[in-house]
């Protein structure tokens, strides 16, 4: 039932967007496309849901202001990436291994997740939204658009057989086209949370592991602390002691994120049980960069 409510209110949301928006041809989202989702989400309000929905009729006819704000408090902001969590614990084991063969036959729900990231940042209430919001938005919106360009390329042994993987700007998220860089540096970096790097997932063996659930702003600080701890927890990316570090070069690609409040040492020793010198010798691992499946 929660489910369907928060169809009903994308749907809402949907209506009240402005109608060039809607007709706009997209690479990511063609229009046959969009008009099936809101087929779909429509064929799925019957009596019942909308008897039971906090939704009024007067309150379809409100802008978008409104009704983007009852879909952020009356139905929880986590629960806007529910499509996503249900493709994660779908097609992504608990390792964090992902069966991208299957993940392809879902492709039309992942997009129809990908296309209410696109509404949700249509509308100019977005950028009053918590930080803790944005980042879970950023964070489930780069790696749904990953796995979106590997199924799209499948099958593929690595992401770098892809031309240009992290530069190309295939995605519309309201007025703008991102790549996957343009995320990652130009938004995501520059909200001073480093841990992000163990968060988003660039679908290589060497990367962190990809949750198999979605962020959630009501979780994220639980969520980027357990992830932070696995990838460091985790010898095959990182061997960590007293005395010698041999790391994941993300620790030297991203050096400065780490060094904020301190050295990369005292970033390292917030998250490991084991107290690291001051003093002790880091090196890099090889990255891998065959497919995490």
């Amino acid at each position: 039932m929660k489910n369907s409510i928060v169809l009903l209110l994308i749907v809402l949301f949907s209506s009240c967007c402005n109608a060039k928006k809607a007709t706009q041809e997209s690479p990511i989202l063609k229009e046959k496309a969009v008009a099936e989702i809101k087929k779909d989400s429509t064929a799925k309000m019957n009596a019942k849901v909308l008897e039971e929905s906090t939704i009024t009729k007067t309150e379809t006819e409100q802008d978008t202001t409104v009704v983007f704000n009852q879909i952020l408090t009356k139905t929880e902001h986590s629960n806007i990436h529910f499509i996503w969590n249900e493709l994660l614990q779908k097609h992504v084991s608990d390792n964090g291994n992902v069966n991208y063969k299957s993940f392809k036959t879902d492709h039309k729900k992942l997009l129809e997740y990908i296309y209410i990231l696109d509404l949700l940042k249509s509308n100019p209430e977005f950028d009053s939204i918590s930080k803790e919001e944005k980042l879970a938005y950023w964070i489930n919106a780069y790696n749904a658009l990953t796995i979106d360009l590997i199924i799209k390329n499948y099958p593929v042994k690595s992401i770098k057989d892809i031309k240009d993987p992290w530069g190309q700007k295939l995605w519309e998220l309201g007025d703008k086209w991102y790549s996957l860089e343009d995320i990652e540096h130009e938004v995501l970096r520059k909200m001073d949370e480093p841990r992000i790097h163990f968060a988003i997932v660039c679908a290589s063996y060497s990367c962190p592991k990809l949750q198999n659930t979605a962020f959630t702003a009501s979780n994220l600080e639980t969520q980027l602390t357990a992830a932070t701890k696995q990838f460091l927890s985790d010898t095959k990316r990182n061997e960590i002691k007293e005395n010698s570090l041999k790391l994941s070069k993300i620790f030297k690609w991203f050096d400065k994120d780490f060094e904020q409040t301190g050295s990369l040492i005292d970033f390292l020793n917030k998250y490991t049980d084991i107290t690291i010198s001051a003093k002790a010798k880091i090196s890099y691992k090889d990255y891998n960069w065959d497919l995490n499946n």
